[in-house]
């Protein structure tokens, strides 16, 4: 008998799902259809870019800030564009959020270019090397090496040093066999469920000296990411858990001190995955809204080709890129193409222009100012009930 298992029993490499909530699996199955989603809809170049770097950001600062990193998102930003400048007293902070950001990013290399990114106790020992990297750690603490020590977190100790690396090589073990095999269409099912355990275990085990967290945060990125999750959801379960760190840190003390019952911890991070992905999709959607939007201008304009006619569509464009009504004084100030556009016009030019606009129902006047009427395209959107609406407990009338 090995020492854990007196130690730690409820590290046991099983779980029994059968008892799981209808909500679980619920949310299973609508994370693994979002994702579907985000993966199958065309963004345009720049909008794609920014997802992208967007949930990079948040996921990279999520798997560090809940370590207790303080750099802000938009300081992260900057760092992902190379234009962050801090005092030498912070810097290890940025070194921090380059670690992960390399680690990340060797990744998504990887699996772009269909090389095979394994989980294997090897690759666990890469991850904390690379996350631990030209950082300051106790004497005892080797990068990238299993710890020969006792530590904890918390109220939390991690398992014996002398078990650890049998731990590990169980855990890739389970992680690569037949329990988490799946038929095509679960594949990101299992693949949810494989991360969060992964996570999990990770944590109870604790086999590095420092840096478990960042690295179990990676290893729940490779993960998703090798099973089809598209990169900006990937990044969510790493957001969620910095959002939410109380509750974090109470559900991982729950699951160890209940036995091994992984299924709060399960609920609580797949509850926290679909919250996000459906922010993505609010995302996705109004980047469609905003491209149906302007090949709606655009169709408007099709056969109108003299200058006062591109004069009007640039106007109508361009003011849907602005939130609110923009009063009429203000409106050659709002992009720079409407500046030049009526540098050398006069004030009614602008203002026959916009009464074109109303003709057309693409822009109205509001006591605020001029709007887009972008929800003209709402319009186009397949019939459907609102449940909150009192005519949807009525039938329809027959159709004639």
């Amino acid at each position: 008998m090995r020492t854990y298992e007196k130690t730690h029993p409820w590290i046991t490499f099983q779980v029994n799902l059968k008892s799981a909530s209808a909500r679980l699996w619920m949310n299973l199955g609508e994370a693994s259809s979002k994702c579907e989603h985000i993966a199958g809809v065309p963004l345009r170049p720049s909008v794609a870019q920014e997802l992208h770097q967007l949930y990079l950001a948040k996921g990279v600062l999520g798997t560090t800030a809940i370590e207790g990193n303080t750099l802000t998102e938009e300081q992260v930003r900057q760092i992902l564009d190379g234009k962050l400048q801090l005092p030498p007293s912070k810097e290890y902070l940025q070194q921090e959020i380059e670690n992960v950001l390399r680690a990340c990013n060797q990744i998504s290399k990887l699996l772009a270019a269909s090389l095979p990114v394994p989980l294997t106790v090897a690759k666990l020992k890469e991850f904390n090397d690379i996350v631990l990297d030209k950082l300051k750690v106790e004497p005892e603490v080797t990068p990238g090496q299993i710890r020969t020590h006792s530590v904890g977190v918390l109220r939390y100790r991690g398992a014996p040093a002398e078990d650890c690396e049998y731990l590990l090589q169980r855990l890739c073990d389970w992680l690569n066999g037949d329990d988490f095999n799946a038929q095509s269409s679960d594949t990101v099912v299992y693949a949810i469920i494989k991360a969060v355990l992964a996570h999990l275990y990770l944590a109870w085990i604790h086999p590095f000296g420092d840096g478990n967290g960042r690295t179990a945060r990676l290893v729940e990125f490779q993960l998703l990411l090798t099973a089809g999750v598209p990169s900006p959801a990937a990044h969510l379960l790493s957001n969620h858990y910095n959002h939410t760190r109380s509750e974090y840190y109470r559900q991982l003390d729950h699951a160890s001190k209940s036995g091994g019952d992984i299924l709060p911890f399960m609920e609580y991070a797949v509850q926290g995955l679909v919250d996000g992905l459906r922010g993505q999709l609010e995302l996705v959607r109004e980047q469609q809204w905003d491209v149906t939007w302007r090949n709606y201008v655009h169709e408007m304009f099709r056969d109108k080709t003299n200058t006062a006619e591109i004069r009007q569509r640039h106007l109508a464009l361009d003011l849907s890129a602005i939130a609110i009504p923009v009063p009429l004084a203000k409106i050659t100030e709002t992009t720079p193409r409407l500046a030049k556009t009526y540098a050398t016009k006069s004030p009614k030019t602008l203002q026959r222009d916009i009464a074109e606009l109303e003709k057309l129902g693409i822009v109205e006047r509001t006591a605020e100012g001029i709007r887009a009427k972008r929800e003209i395209i709402l319009a186009f959107l397949p019939l459907r009930a609102n449940a909150n609406s009192p005519a949807s407990q009525t039938p329809a009338p027959p159709a004639k």
